[in-house]
């Protein structure tokens, strides 16, 4: 008993030493810790620290510290400030991280200044970017950064008188006696294609044709044969293609190979594949105020009007870019980070490549999309 109350006292007295050593001096990496720009309780003490802790603490998801350290936040909820970042609906921003940022002064005075802020999200199909331009203001010892808002648009209740085509399938059952019989996969066939050598291997890309009457889910495998007849690589279009293509639509398409040239190559073998699929023509979505700008910075910019009555959570735009003679010279993409809401035009570009934006003669864009449901 007296050697347990013995210990007792001595990790008593060895405990209180040691909060009194680390308080009197304590090491270099507290030290570090508590002068560094992550630690929130200290004022930040130029423009460009107060910009990097708001975006490492949206990269941390940290919505209420960074919310609280705004300067404009009495302008805007704390769930707006979220939805701005994330999207009122789901979308790719909602499951989108934040892969990096970047931080560019563009004017400073004593007590305000302007930041370029860019923040690079990472999703399950690439990258967005997002650039604010933020007022960062001098209050005091402390600089506060002005958040740039974005609100969604609210639609106005309403009624949106739908007319579309709708293709249901009924597939045989367990107990059906048809024997094998059962609906075949829809026809489709390569109209265009022909391989491109790039600066990082190979580019297959081509256009592919629904000629059935039913709606098909398509994709597009190519492998690369050799001199000798082997096998050098094989990749499936995966997401630089319209997969669902009712009766009669042309889907452009691109397949890349890396690391390997095109002086390898002795053919291409293409194998096409659908399968029958339910679908409908809704939601319409109207492509317009197309236009192509030249190099430097070529793209195909518009805007996406959505005609139903849905909410689109997802939308891809696809372009495909001809020369003067009508040949296929490429095949560009981009997904839409924001929701596309009933008769709400939202922009965007596709970028091009600055040695083929110098063949395109025309363009032709359509865009895909996933509804995950209908707008209450």
């Amino acid at each position: 008993m007296n050697t347990g109350r013995l210990l007792a006292i001595v990790i008593a007295v060895v405990t209180v030493a040691l909060i009194v050593v680390g308080t009197l001096w304590p090491i270099q990496t507290a030290i570090a810790m508590a002068s560094s720009g992550t630690n929130l309780l200290s004022p930040s003490s130029s423009p460009q620290q107060a910009v990097e802790t708001l975006a490492n603490e949206i990269g941390r998801q940290a919505w209420e510290k960074a919310y609280s350290s705004l300067g404009n936040r009495g302008e805007f909820t704390e769930l707006e400030f979220v939805h701005d970042l994330t999207g009122t609906y789901p979308s790719l921003r909602t499951y989108a991280t934040l892969d990096s940022f970047d931080q560019r002064p563009l004017h400073a005075s004593a007590d305000e200044a302007q930041v370029q802020l860019k923040l690079r999200w990472s999703t399950v199909v690439g990258t967005f970017l997002d650039t604010r331009t933020l007022r960062v203001v001098r209050t005091g010892d402390r600089w506060g950064v002005f958040w740039p808002i974005v609100r969604d648009p609210r639609v106005p209740p309403q009624v949106v008188a739908v007319n579309y085509l709708r293709w249901d399938v009924i597939y045989r059952g367990p107990e059906d006696d048809w024997g094998s019989q059962d609906v075949e996969a829809p026809h489709v066939r390569i109209v265009d294609m022909h391989p491109v050598d790039r600066s990082a291997g190979v580019v297959v890309m081509g256009e592919l044709l629904n000629e059935d009457v039913v709606p098909a889910f398509v994709t597009v495998k190519a492998t690369l044969l050799a001199k000798n007849g082997s096998a050098l690589a094989t990749e499936d279009s995966f997401d630089k293609i319209s997969h669902i293509l009712l009766p009669k639509q042309v889907t452009p398409f691109l397949i890349a190979f890396h690391n390997v040239a095109l002086s390898e190559v002795d053919s291409v073998h293409m194998e096409p594949s659908s399968s029958l699929i339910a679908a409908s023509a809704d939601p319409v979505i109207e492509i317009e105020d197309q236009h192509l700008s030249p190099a430097p910075g070529a793209s195909l910019s518009g805007k996406l009007v959505n005609q139903s009555g849905q909410v689109v959570n997802v939308a891809h735009v696809l372009g495909t870019f001809y020369d003067k003679n009508g040949q296929l010279v490429w095949v560009a993409d981009q997904y839409i980070d924001r929701v596309l809401l009933p008769q709400t035009p939202v922009s965007f570009a596709v970028s091009l490549p600055a040695d083929i934006a110098s063949k395109v003669s025309s363009e032709r864009a359509i865009a895909t999309t996933y509804s995950s449901g209908r707008l209450q």
